[in-house]
């Protein structure tokens, strides 16, 4: 009841303040309410919502804001909810302040423009801000691209025709001409007078910082930039210019037989240069036939040449009869090794001061060519150890080949550090052509098709076909799968190449015109990566092997591409093999270990 009767009394005081009188109410309950005619007791409550309570500042906000204001602000990208018509531009302007929350960069893909992101139009061109700018430093007044108005030194402007410093009128360019010229003869009169003895003080042209120094020793636009010219050198400087010099002459590795620094010599090891009979040594043995056209696996070391004092690059053995084995070392020094009898060392040459890249006959035997760090490439007399020619480049030959064709044994190839190949005729010493197309160092010569053709490998993991004598590419081989093939060989048939790829794998080209990589046959097992592994075929073409980074040597069979055989032959890489091309089963092998195996 207490409760009922606050209730009445709070409707009573509402009631009293909005009316005059208690009677004209017919809900008041006024002095009356104790009568019991009078109606029930009613009790009014104040209203409640049952809608949750809203935030609508920033509706009244945004309904306060102008619409114009609205379409000229750019569109905040993380917001869900636009409660304005955007125009076409906002929609489409370069994102301000936190980043897209779902583009890489903080752009969304309509954004770009450029590859960094957005760019705005400049409203000005760089070489008009330029010319605008060094008006300015000159006359003190530029052009103001916002107001059609020019700003600055306007005194200046009126004098000199509004003129910017890139459109100066041709007489004033003449006059300007002239003016350089009388100044010139007038300085060089000065000079034979010894006039300006006369009328400027000695001590300021001994001084390089006066003006009349400047005069005096003006010979260019930046003479005066010099601080003091000195003619004469010191004796320590002219020392160390002279040794410079030679230094850089050493290192240039002499340019055609200049600055040659080794002295070229050979020795004999063997008992005597000529038999009895009056044969030289490098003769091949009458007897020397091919067995059996069968090639059998090796299975043990028949022979071990040690000599080189370091790592053996390369191996070739004598062509057709191989009754001799010829050896680069990286002791700077060649070797050639007797097969057949004695197994001793035959003869040593000595002409390279770095070590010996790669070596190579000629088809007889007789002559051959070796290529060292050096930057130098040398044709040696095999019997008498004379060197014939040097060639180089100034830079590092890495491979070098003889055209196999009998008349043009004369003409050399080689591969260059500077991603060319080199051909001379080393009749006249001249080079007659150069190859300039790969983007590394190039590793591999072979002639293909009759030595028409001849492949080439490079650093820069692609294969490249050339015409010989043609230095154009005709055929290019780049797959994003190749890696780097640092050697190559010629299968016996002439039809396959088989590339020993940085991946771990010995890959198979055809010669034919297509030169496709024949996918069916690929050779793996083996550890290569990083090592320019010597890849090589029995010759009656039905094995393949490689040495590989553990010094093992591997044997595949040529039809199944199946591993036949591993035999372990050196200590650290097995770079370089070469079969026998006579005795059916007898293999060569060098590595870094200094050994020769066979």
């Amino acid at each position: 009841m207490d409760l009922l009767q606050s209730y009445k009394g709070t409707d009573m005081d509402d009631d009293e303040q909005g009316q005059e009188s208690p009677d004209q109410n017919p809900n008041s309950t006024g002095s009356d309410h104790s009568s019991p005619d009078s109606s029930p007791l009613r009790i009014s409550l104040p209203s409640k919502s049952a809608a949750p309570k809203v935030d609508d500042t920033m509706l009244a906000l945004t309904v306060a804001t102008d619409p114009k204001r609205n379409q000229s602000k750019p569109i905040n990208p993380t917001q869900h909810v636009v409660n304005f018509n955007p125009t076409y531009d906002q929609l489409w302007a370069p994102i301000y302040g936190p980043a897209h929350p779902y583009a890489k960069d903080g752009l969304a893909q309509g954004m770009r423009n450029h590859k960094l992101g957005f760019v705005e139009d400049a409203s000005i061109g760089s070489f008009v801000f330029d010319e605008q700018y060094n008006t300015f430093h000159k006359y003190g007044y530029a052009a103001d691209p916002s107001q059609n108005q020019y700003i600055g030194n306007l005194d200046a402007f009126q004098q000199n025709d509004g003129i910017s410093v890139y459109n100066i009128p041709q007489h004033e360019q003449k006059k300007r001409k002239l003016e350089k010229k009388k100044e010139k003869l007038d300085s060089e009169e000065n000079g034979e007078d010894g006039e300006d003895g006369g009328n400027v003080d000695p001590t300021e042209v001994d001084n390089p910082a006066s003006e009349a120094w400047l005069l005096k020793n003006r010979k260019s636009p930046w003479a005066g930039k010099k601080e003091g010219l000195q003619t004469e050198l010191t004796e320590e400087q002219k020392k160390y210019a002279e040794e410079y010099a030679k230094k850089k002459g050493e290192e240039r590795g002499g340019d055609r037989d200049k600055g040659e620094i080794v002295q070229d010599k050979s020795t004999f090891h063997g008992k005597e240069e000529r038999d009895y009979q009056g044969r030289s040594w490098i003769a091949p043995p009458k007897d020397a036939k091919a067995t059996n056209d069968h090639c059998y696996i090796p299975k043990r070391l028949v022979h071990t040449w040690s000599g080189h004092t370091k790592g053996v690059s390369a191996i070739r053995f004598f062509p057709k009869s191989g009754h001799l084995i010829l050896s680069a070392g990286m002791d700077t020094k060649v070797k050639i090794w007797d097969v057949f009898n004695s197994g001793k060392c035959m003869r040593t040459y000595m002409g390279h001061s770095k070590a010996v890249r790669d070596i190579w006959f000629c088809n007889d035997g007789t002559k051959f060519l070796t290529a060292g760090y050096d930057k130098n490439i040398k044709y040696w007399d095999t019997e008498t150890g004379q060197v014939i020619s040097t060639f180089s480049t100034g830079k590092v030959p890495y491979v070098v080949r003889l055209n196999p064709d009998e008349d043009k044994q004369n003409v050399l190839l080689a591969g260059m550090s500077d991603k060319k190949i080199v051909q001379w005729d080393m009749n006249s010493g001249q080079i007659t052509q150069e190859y300039d197309q790969h983007l590394g160092a190039v590793n591999t010569i072979t002639f293909v098709d009759n030595n028409r053709r001849f492949v080439t490998s490079s650093d820069d993991k692609s294969l490249r076909v050339w015409e010989f004598g043609i230095p154009v590419v005709i055929k290019y081989i780049s797959e994003p799968h190749m890696h780097s093939m640092p050697a190559i060989s010629l299968h016996p048939n002439k039809n396959w190449l088989a590339a020993q790829s940085l991946d771990n794998q010995v890959l198979i080209y055809s010669t034919r015109e297509r030169f496709q990589l024949n996918k069916k046959k690929r050779f793996a097992g083996h550890i290569v990566a990083g090592y320019a592994c010597q890849v090589n075929f029995s010759p009656d073409g039905r094995f393949v092997m490689s040495g590989d980074g553990e010094g093992k040597m591997w044997f595949w069979d040529w039809k199944s591409c199946k591993v036949f055989r591993t035999l372990k032959c050196h200590e650290g890489v097995c770079i370089g093999c070469e079969w026998h091309p006579l005795e059916q089963s007898k293999v060569a092998t060098c590595g870094w270990d200094g050994l020769i195996k066979y």
